[in-house]
């Protein structure tokens, strides 16, 4: 028996119309009134978290066959646009809330004042992440693609700068090549099933003839290359150091769920499509993905190890999550999918806290040594709009000394959560990341293959190169033996990044029940069936007639 509805339904469209209206309501605004626009773009972002945290709730609390369906338009499937919340939709809305609101709060420190329209931009951001989570056909999933890209692009160029701008353009230029590449395999799929819904695909690729299964294979290879170049698998991932590190402190951290789409798209399609009993084509590509994802997990801990900067390295440990998530994704062992959604999250998590630690730790570089010239092509922070250039020493964008208000021992806030965040990226004990490479590493040991082993020393091996290069890089910032001046922090930059590593110390503490979750969510995408029958027998609401009782 299938719990197809939700109590109230309507919470499924909300995470996508809550920041659409209000970016619109931004962009009335006009261009000046940031202190406005900062309180309601943090009101909106809070209740976007808050709607997908009930989303959650309502998923865990129910079987892991129910879904949340939701028909805009209210026509009937497949016809209409359908918008579905299972659990891996919602585990995925609340990691996009909660990236959204820590990266805001420590934006508006002073990062909102680098540009203008920076917060209709991420609003739309948030918009194009959420629908891409909660859509349920291929053209909405492109539609919401285009969204996501058109806002990242302009939140990348905010700040401006050399540096930014040319790794901008190779950015924008390789995933304008992901996006036609995107339209060509929905184009063939299209062709040759004659439906761009998910469900109704997956439900009609077994009376697909023989004679057409090349073609249908060629599209969705088409369509994998597209989400394996956003999810930054090698070799298609060159971009995205450059332009991780390029960009500022809050965009390269909301970046980090980004790849994660990507990885998502991989996921929902490849287990809805291709499961171990679609006959001919049955696992299509799945050894692709294992050994993309070993080769690109190798690369990502080799690229951590040769970094020597801190955003750069940074850069390769998203790499390196995507590949461990291709990989896991790739041998269709629900055990091991449920250790890889954890890792997924925690990942996420860990990943936004270091980029958000990365500007931290070179302004207190900056202290010790100077500002730079501002668009030298170097690390230096901005010009701010509203603010004076430099003159000798550091000023915000208020003219005040540097950074605001002291905080006690900032310096050695950053060496604890950046120790904090440097265990959970290597995944050492005792913090999440353990946790998810133990519950991997359980699921491969019953695999037994050689796949299995090669992905078995790999997380091990992975672990200890990037916690030798976070260890060679807290050394050179914490025990440089050099005498530095006090180091001040603002409230709204701490809070966000102790945020995130108090969630994934929480991920520790109730550790069982997250991964009874993200294994009941492996094993419903692992039983496609369920999310086919789910939707094809959504129907849309019946109106009472006038004057009814």
């Amino acid at each position: 028996m299938i719990d197809v509805a939700y109590s109230a339904h309507h919470l499924v469209v909300l995470p996508v119309l809550l920041p659409l209206a209000t970016a619109a309501l931004m962009l009335m605004l006009g261009e000046g009134r940031r202190g406005l626009k900062s309180v309601i773009n943090l009101a909106s972002t809070a209740a976007g978290l808050v709607v997908a945290v009930l989303l959650l709730l309502r998923a865990a609390e129910q079987a892991p066959s129910a879904f949340g369906i939701y028909l805009p338009g209210n026509w009937p499937v497949p016809f209409g646009i359908v918008l579905v919340a299972d659990r891996l939709s919602a585990l995925m809305a609340v990691l996009t809330g909660a990236i959204g609101l820590a990266t805001l709060l420590y934006a508006l420190a002073r990062w909102q004042h680098a540009g203008v329209y920076f917060h209709v931009l991420f609003q739309l951001q948030l918009m194009g992440l959420y629908g891409a989570f909660l859509t349920a056909d291929l053209f909405n999933l492109f539609v919401f693609f285009e969204v996501l890209l058109a806002a990242s692009y302009g939140l990348l160029l905010h700040g401006g700068g050399l540096a930014r701008v040319r790794a901008g353009l190779h950015y924008i230029a390789v995933n304008l090549a992901a996006s036609l590449l995107f339209l060509i395999g929905v184009a063939v799929l299209y062709g040759v099933t004659g439906t761009l819904n998910m469900a109704d695909i997956a439900h009609k690729l077994p009376l697909v003839p023989e004679s057409d299964r090349g073609l249908l294979h060629a599209g969705a290879a088409i369509l994998a290359i597209a989400f394996l170049a956003k999810a930054a698998l090698w070799p298609l991932n060159a971009w995205l150091p450059p332009a991780y590190a390029a960009a500022s402190a809050p965009v390269a951290a909301l970046f980090a769920i980004l790849t994660k789409v990507g990885v998502y798209a991989v996921l929902r399609l490849w287990t809805l499509c291709f499961p171990a009993n679609a006959g001919a084509s049955a696992s299509f590509g799945g050894e692709v993905l294992v050994w993309g994802g070993l080769a690109t997990l190798a690369f990502g801990a080799i690229g951590m190890l040769a970094s020597q900067q801190l955003a750069r390295l940074a850069g390769f440990s998203v790499i390196a999550s995507s590949g461990t998530l291709i990989a896991a994704v790739g041998f269709d062992d629900p055990a091991l999918s449920g250790g890889a959604l954890f890792y997924l999250a925690s990942s996420t998590l860990a990943g936004c806290a270091l980029f958000l630690l990365v500007e931290l730790l070179e302004r207190s570089r900056q202290v010790e040594v100077g500002p730079e010239e501002v668009d030298a092509g170097g690390d230096a922070l901005p010009a701010f709009i509203d603010a004076e250039p430099p003159q000798g020493i550091n000023l915000d964008d208020d003219e005040r000394a540097l950074t605001g208000r002291a905080i006690p021992a900032a310096l050695a806030f950053l060496g604890v959560t950046f120790t904090v965040c440097a265990m959970v990226v290597a995944g050492l004990p005792p913090l999440s990341g353990f946790v998810a490479k133990l519950a991997m590493l359980s699921a491969l040991l019953e695999l037994r293959n050689p796949p299995a082993w090669a992905l078995f020393a790999l997380l091990i091996v992975s672990g200890l190169l990037a916690a030798t290069a976070l260890m060679r890089i807290g050394m050179r910032h914490f025990w440089a033996g050099v005498e530095r001046p006090s180091l001040r922090l603002r409230v709204a930059e701490t809070l966000p990044i102790a945020g995130l590593l108090v969630a994934a110390v929480v991920m520790v503490a109730q550790g069982e029940r997250m991964l009874v979750y993200t294994r009941a969510t492996a094993e419903a995408l692992h039983a496609p069936e369920l999310y086919i029958k789910a939707v094809m027998d959504a129907r849309p609401l019946v109106r009472a007639p006038e004057g009814g009782g």
